[in-house]
């Protein structure tokens, strides 16, 4: 049976997450924008983002998981090109996203969202509330929350990342790209 995401539990260390935290404060910060109208809504998300726009270090650490991810579970066609953006949702602001899909599928370009990873860079004690659930998938193990997991899903499993009540939650999201989907 396949499987319809992929987590491994405090992958990244430490220091590769002050490193990327590090990288991450040198791109601007903007508050986060729903894609199809380009523009902050807070009733369906409330978080700050900066895009990590050509760091190839950060896309190819991502990329290894991606690989090892598609291979065990999905085979989809994607390449390793992949937008890499880093999120704060903090609780002082009600942070969250609420129920979505990755998936552009009203976009007319030649290629479609197809994988979608996370990163836990917070600890779990860092923040409350802010968990990541799935809508029609089983949900993830409470390990899922360590600091450093990496999380794999199709982009098109509907997901969310629920109301922060208190702290800050951060973490890193990748999407990787293949021919549209037929």
């Amino acid at each position: 049976m396949r499987n319809l995401w992929n987590f491994w539990s405090a992958a990244i260390t430490d220091k590769q997450i002050e490193e990327i935290i590090k990288i991450a404060e040198q791109y601007p910060v903007k508050d986060a924008q729903i894609s199809k109208d380009s523009k902050a809504n807070s009733d369906v998300r409330v978080s700050k983002v900066r895009w990590l726009t050509g760091n190839k270090p950060i896309n190819d650490l991502l990329w290894s998981y991606v690989q090892e991810g598609n291979r065990e579970s999905f085979g989809f066609e994607v390449t390793p090109y992949s937008n890499v953006q880093y999120t704060e949702y903090l609780g002082s602001e009600g942070g969250h996203y609420d129920w979505h899909v990755d998936v552009h599928w009203n976009q007319d370009l030649a290629y479609d969202r197809k994988l979608s990873l996370t990163v836990q860079l917070s600890d779990s004690s860092e923040y409350e509330g802010g968990d990541f659930e799935f809508r029609e998938a089983q949900q993830l193990p409470k390990e899922a929350k360590k600091k450093g997991t990496v999380l794999i899903f199709p982009s098109y499993l509907q997901h969310r990342v629920a109301p922060i009540t208190s702290g800050t939650r951060r973490s890193l999201v990748a999407w990787f790209e293949g021919p549209r989907w037929k």
